[in-house]
């Protein structure tokens, strides 16, 4: 079974060029499905069918297109691949990440009690 590599994109990005871009590096017109959002403010979604040894070649295809962040979904193919599937995978997996913190400040100690336990 074949795996199937997401990419999220902005609303601007040209997906033409990406489409010609994975066509021109052996991808078929059946292997993606891009899916265009109604609404020109919202981000699309592209799903490429990978193999094994094509994950590498796609996922810089696609990053090469601005792509904002792309997940592997594994023993998947293109058919089982629909919109609401895949927008509901990237939702849960990106409500699953750890993001960084920036306003976050961590204050060492410079003397005073430790945590240290003396005998």
């Amino acid at each position: 079974m074949s795996n199937v590599l997401a990419g999220l994109f902005e609303p601007h990005s040209d997906y033409k060029k990406l489409e010609a871009d994975l066509e021109s590096s052996g991808f078929q017109n059946s292997d993606y499905i891009v899916y265009l959002n109604e609404e020109n403010h919202s981000p699309y979604i592209v799903s490429v069918a990978v193999k094994d040894h094509e994950i590498d070649s796609a996922r810089s295809i696609l990053d090469k297109n601005t792509a904002l962040k792309t997940y592997l979904i594994e023993n998947m193919n293109l058919e089982q691949a629909n919109y609401t599937y895949i927008k509901n995978y990237i939702h849960v997996r990106n409500k699953a990440e750890i993001h960084n913190s920036p306003d976050v400040r961590i204050k060492g100690s410079t003397s005073g009690m430790d945590s240290e336990v003396k005998f």
